[in-house]
Formats: structure tokens, sequence, C-alpha cells
């Protein structure tokens, strides 16, 4: 049956929604809660900076002119649902004055302050693309499971009912049909018996009085000689 073909593969896909649908949670409660540790670090390590290399806001807002990286997006498909994917691509367009920040004092302290930074950014980015991907396997799934239950519930129960229905009405008119066709031949048979012994009791009394005809009309005597 076709609903039934048709509930077992959308079970199927419900199923590795699930599956992926609960391993993207683990990882967004994971990247949350490494998060925290790098915002932590981060923002403390400007502080560090800062103290070694004085005030940077300034001097970064001025060097940092263009992106040195870009969010890519790309597509994700599990099965038949297509997720958003985000990925950190490094431009590589960082500029020679950024480069000199810090030169005159406290500069490990600005890469340490920069290699925080970028970790923190990576796991945001990571971040993002993890929710915005399980909203999108959520709302997949749910419809996902509607129809499932629709089918199981309600599409699949009414096919069999129909079906019950049909089987039933169909082993009713066969049961009509071969008693009706024990009568046929049974009135037949009654039919061809009656006939029959009309006919055995008909040419019994036929041969009977042929005979008492042919007896009463016969006279040897009277027949004259025949001469060859």
């Amino acid at each position: 049956m076709g609903a039934q073909k048709g509930f077992e593969l959308l079970k199927k896909k419900a199923d590795a929604l699930k599956v992926r649908f609960r391993d993207m949670t683990k990882q967004i409660y994971a990247t949350k809660m490494a998060m925290a540790e790098q915002a932590g670090g981060a923002f403390f390590s400007v502080t560090q900076a800062e103290y070694a290399a004085g005030k940077l806001t300034h001097k970064v807002a001025e060097t940092c002119t263009t992106a040195e990286f870009r969010v890519q997006s790309k597509i994700e498909n599990v099965a038949g649902v297509k997720m958003p994917v985000f990925d950190l691509i490094e431009t590589g367009s960082a500029s020679e004055a950024k480069r000199s920040i810090g030169l005159g004092g406290g500069n490990k302290q600005v890469k340490a302050c920069e290699e925080k930074f970028t970790e923190f950014l990576r796991s945001l980015v990571k971040l993002a693309s993890l929710q915005t991907s399980f909203v999108t396997l959520d709302e997949a799934l749910k419809v996902t499971n509607r129809r499932v239950n629709a089918l199981e519930n309600v599409t699949i129960p009414r096919i069999e009912d129909i079906i019950a229905y049909v089987t039933r009405e169909l082993d009713e008119l066969e049961r009509e049909d071969f008693t009706r066709l024990k009568m046929v031949k049974a009135k037949k048979e009654a039919t061809l018996a009656a006939e029959e012994a009309e006919k055995k009791a008909m040419g019994f009394t036929g041969r009977e009085a042929v005979d008492d005809d042919i007896m009463a009309g016969f006279d040897a005597g009277a027949d004259e000689d025949v001469v060859f």
C-alpha cells in the first residue's frame, strides 16, 4: 500500500532528523559553555593588552579598514532538509599598520588578545550556524511528525477500513452468487429429472399403443401367394 510505504519513509526521515536534532542540541550546549570561557578570556586579554601597550581602541579603528574575516554561507542537506551552514573565511588582508600595533610595547599581549578574539569569533559564527540550522531543523521535524501522525492515525486507518468494507462486500456478493448458483443448479436438476421421467413415461405408453395397432391390423391369411 502506497500510504504504508510513505509512512515508513517519513518515519525513517523523522528518526534521522531526531538524531541530528539531538546531536545539534549537544553541540549548541557545548559551544555556549565554551564561549562563556572564551568571552571571559578574550575581554580579560584586552585589559592585559591595554595595560601593556596603552589604549588600543583608536589605533585598531584607524588601522582596520578592510575585513580580515568573512562569513560564507552554504547549504547542507540532511534527509531532504536544506539547512544553512556558516563558515568563517580569512581574507588575509591584514594591514601593515595593524601589525605595528604593540611594537613599542605589549606586542605579545596584543597578539594574545587577537588570537583569543579570533577564537571567540569562530565560536560565535559556529553558534550562529548551529542555531540557524536548529530552527530550520526544528520546523522540518514538526512538519514531518505531523505528516507521520496523520498517516498513522488518520489516513492508514481510513484506508484499512475502506479495504475491510470492500472485502466484506465482495465476500457477501460471493456468498450470494454461490447460493444463487446452487439454487439454479438444483432447479435445473429438478427440471431435467422431471423431463426425463416424463419422457420415460411417454415412451413406454407409445410403444404399447403402436404394438397393439400393428398386431390388430395384420391378417396372414388375407395375403395372396406371390409367384416369382
